[in-house]
């Protein structure tokens, strides 16, 4: 089965074809552009230059957060479309997760996505390797960096550094002397190609069952709140 799928949650945005788990090709690009002007042309010539069709597409698959708010909807809203248009079932993902799963040989430590939650936060969860794959050892959540490096320095064990938010955590295990090592640079950002991988277990939803995790409320509902 042939899956299409789109990472949009944070600053680098990505397309990724595959064929029964293994990569047919991923286009990834970090320049800051905006998602919206990007990712569905991405996915437009994923498909002209690998000679596909939507129609030999079984899967469409999205990171459907946390992250950017902005990101995730454009992310979700694009796999929403694809999916309606083509008619096929739709499998959405946790950005952590899909972070996490290109670590899946790295056994021995934990596996720790951070992507960058402003405000001195960053979404995180917790995961280890064994034999090709990957567990969950913690959920989604939003919580200070410090409270990452103190829950590593506790555990004595190596946590695996990833995400857009790994340097900020990275500062914070060197404060508190936790045990850490940094992702490798080509695999540190969230790609499509982890996306793809982590659909592969992941339920069939519909189009119109499709829709975004933000883990947290956006900062407008919050603001609207304040004002009440």
């Amino acid at each position: 089965m042939i899956i299409l799928a789109f990472e949009s949650s944070a600053k680098a945005a990505s397309v990724a074809l595959t064929r029964n788990g293994a990569l047919l090709a991923q286009y990834f690009q970090n320049s800051g552009l905006t998602h919206s002007r990007t990712l569905l042309k991405m996915a437009e010539d994923i498909l002209k230059n690998n000679e596909l069709s939507a129609a030999d597409v079984g899967r469409v698959a999205v990171a459907r957060g946390p992250g950017s708010f902005t990101g995730v909807r454009i992310g979700t809203a694009s796999a929403k479309g694809f999916a309606w248009g083509a008619d096929i079932p739709a499998r959405a993902v946790s950005s952590l997760r899909a972070a996490a799963s290109v670590f899946a040989d790295f056994e021995g430590f934990v596996i720790c996505p951070a992507m960058d939650a402003r405000r001195g936060e960053v979404y995180n969860a917790l995961f280890e390797a064994s034999e090709g794959a990957i567990k969950r050892l913690a959920p989604d959540r939003a919580l200070p960096a410090d409270s990452v490096a103190e829950e590593a320095a506790a555990s004595g064990k190596t946590y695996l550094l990833t995400g857009d938010g790994a340097g900020i955590c990275a500062e914070s295990f060197k404060e508190r002397r936790a045990p850490y090592r940094l992702a490798p640079e080509l695999l540190q950002l969230q790609c499509a190609y982890g996306v793809a991988l982590a659909a592969e277990g992941a339920p069939d939803v519909s189009a119109a069952e499709l829709s975004p995790d933000y883990l947290r409320v956006p900062q407008a509902e919050r603001l609207l709140r304040q004002r009440q």
